[in-house]
């Protein structure tokens, strides 16, 4: 059977959707928490927002914490992959035009970092070296790689050696500490104030975060998992590969559930630091894997399987805007939620929060769909795509 061509339309077609639906998770998600300013109302306008606030923020903590931003990392191997083997086959080597890729997303990532405290893109730019360096290896070798890392070594070590040390006390969280820092900037600080804070006790914060909940590795892992799906060509439909998806769904519904009750389980019955800790970030980090495997899966089932995909493609554009729609929000989030701007943050609850997201993706869906009947690409993709290919 001849492969299918690295330039299947549908295939992209599908990543930017998946890619679409995660920042619009993303994007909902950082609006109810008034991008990592958790300061809300003291009361609230209405008697039953009680019950809208509790149900809108456990329901898009459960949906999309951590899983969101897991299919975007998977997305960014899977893109490196759709690069690379475009220029291989043009007989070019693409890892060291991709290292200067990275350096510019590092640029990027940096303006982004001046208004929002939780960006990601200076991260992805650090971690995304693991690509090219791995990118010689074998499906096999790459396998082993990725499952050791989102297995999260670090913290099978940390409880390991707490059982051989009974006397060993985890020290106190850093990102606590620097989001405290962040936060009096965030609720009293001038944009020049909360420019500095960003650029420096603000990524402090976001590093140390990750570090300590295992972001850090389950990103670098995801990156390689997105590699081996661009190899194996799985976006592509293919009865083959409706089965395997059939098989992960299946696989992934059966391993979140028993996960996810074994982790609210935990507080329960180890109410040890040392033990808790360690055991309650690798079932955290587990189970958002499996039930983002149940989100990318059904994804790829609806898109395949649905006659008329009109509504699904309103995330494509999206998807493909993706760089500028994140930048985007955190430009926004600063300006609407932040003291520097227009502080609403007081008087919004989750509610009216999770309604202001709302109306904020569907006006960058609209804009999306605007720019792309008049450009090739979105205004921050087109700028990096220039600035990578600049000198050839």
């Amino acid at each position: 059977m001849e492969t299918p061509s690295i330039q299947n339309n549908t295939r992209i077609d599908v990543a930017d959707v998946l890619r679409g639906l995660a920042v619009m998770g993303i994007i909902l998600l950082h609006s109810i928490e008034h991008y990592n300013f958790y300061y809300f109302p003291e009361s609230l306008p209405f008697e039953w927002m009680k019950f809208t606030d509790r149900i809108i923020w456990d329901g898009l903590f459960f949906t999309f914490s951590g899983k969101a931003y897991a299919v975007f990392a998977l997305l960014f191997g899977f893109s490196f992959y759709i690069q690379n083997n475009n220029q291989n086959q043009k007989g070019k080597d693409f890892r060291l035009r991709f290292l200067w890729r990275l350096v510019l997303l590092f640029i990027i990532g940096q303006f982004n970092a001046s208004f929002f405290t939780g960006e990601i893109l200076v991260m992805y730019s650090i971690i995304g070296i693991i690509l090219p360096v791995c990118c010689k290896l074998n499906d096999r070798t790459i396998s082993i790689i990725a499952t050791l890392l989102i297995l999260q070594p670090l913290d099978w070590g940390k409880l390991i050696y707490a059982l051989i040390d009974t006397s060993y006390t985890p020290g106190e969280s850093l990102s606590n500490y620097y989001f405290g820092v962040a936060y009096d900037i965030q609720k009293n600080g001038t944009f020049l104030e909360t420019l500095r804070m960003n650029l420096w006790e603000g990524q402090l914060a976001n590093f140390t975060w990750a570090f300590e909940h295992g972001r850090i590795m389950q990103t670098a892992a995801l990156f390689l998992f997105g590699m081996l799906i661009g190899r194996r060509q799985l976006f592509i439909y293919t009865p083959k590969h409706e089965l395997i998806w059939l098989k992960t769904l299946g696989f992934a519904l059966i391993l979140f559930f028993p996960l996810y009750g074994l982790k609210n389980l935990l507080p329960e019955f180890i109410n040890r630091p040392a033990y808790y800790e360690p055991l309650n970030l690798i079932f955290y980090s587990l189970t958002n894997l499996s039930f983002m495997l149940v989100l990318v899966t059904g994804g790829l089932l609806t898109f395949y399987k649905v006659k008329n995909r009109s509504f699904l493609m309103r995330f494509s554009s999206y998807g493909k805007m993706s760089l500028t729609n994140y930048i985007g929000q955190s430009i926004i989030g600063s300006l609407f939620f932040y003291h520097w701007g227009f502080f609403l943050s007081p008087n919004m609850n989750h509610t009216l929060s999770f309604l202001f997201g709302i109306l904020f993706v569907l006006l960058q869906m609209s804009f999306c769909s605007w720019w792309l009947k008049r450009h090739k690409h979105g205004p921050f993709e087109g700028l990096w795509k220039y600035l990578t290919w600049i000198r050839k």
